[in-house]
């Protein structure tokens, strides 16, 4: 179920809410970074040209997400059909209620949600010692 990627919430299907690590709650209204993992599983019968609708509508919204500072970067593995993504969001609860929750797509979506915390050797944080 779980891989070595996935070590925070576990949202979706049949299971929202499950907890799988707490994640770690900082104070302040600095914006966090999680990793995102999404898998999208179209219900069978679904109509084509809903599916064509939400997938256009999901476009637009992305761009909004990023456009707020809420969606930093996405990659789609090779090969595979998910996507991981870069987000940011006060906490845990703002990413998946008005971040994550906001994708037109959100009803077919799984989340696998990873809180990040920076790394003191992180060649982009500009803090490295050298």
């Amino acid at each position: 179920m779980a891989s070595s990627l996935v070590t925070g919430a576990l949202w979706g299907h049949g299971d929202p809410w499950h907890i799988m690590a707490p994640a770690e709650e900082d104070e302040g209204t600095a914006m966090r970074e999680f990793l995102v993992e999404i898998t999208t599983d179209v219900p069978a019968g679904t109509d084509p040209a809903e599916v064509e609708r939400r997938r256009a509508a999901e476009a637009v919204r992305a761009g909004e997400l990023a456009a707020a500072g809420h969606l930093v970067r996405l990659w789609r593995p090779v090969g595979e059909l998910r996507s991981i993504g870069l987000w940011r969001a006060a906490d845990e609860t703002e990413l998946h209620e008005k971040v994550l929750g906001t994708l037109p797509l959100h009803d077919w979506m799984t989340f696998a949600v990873t809180a990040l915390n920076p790394h003191p050797n992180d060649p982009g944080s500009g803090d490295t010692a050298g």
